[in-house]
């Protein structure tokens, strides 16, 4: 798109937008608004926002089985060279319920 292809940021059109797959970060950067503005316009024009698309590394092969059997997340994210948390949203992402945390 261009500058001048009549886009102007309003209401209707960034609800439209939206909805057609844009990124509230390209909205915003497109009409020249704040990430806020934008999300604060679509929410209030009824738009239910969709997720955040976190970007995952592939499951290291033995990841969901090892905690299976027993490791905590922190010892596999050590072991795979990842962070506590990126392990902890890997194994969300495969479908495993945790176990409740302390658990020895």
């Amino acid at each position: 798109m261009t500058e001048d292809d009549g886009s102007t940021g309003e209401p209707a059109e960034l609800v439209r937008l939206y909805n057609d797959g844009a990124t509230i970060e390209s909205l915003a950067e497109r009409f020249a608004l704040s990430y806020r503005k934008v999300r604060t316009t679509l929410l209030a024009a009824g738009v239910t926002l969709r997720p955040a698309k976190i970007q995952l590394p592939p499951t290291p092969p033995g990841l969901v089985n090892a905690y299976l059997s027993g490791r905590s997340i922190r010892q596999l994210a050590d072991i795979h060279g990842m962070s506590y948390n990126q392990t902890r949203r890997i194994l969300l992402a495969e479908g495993v319920v945790l176990r409740p945390r302390g658990r020895q």
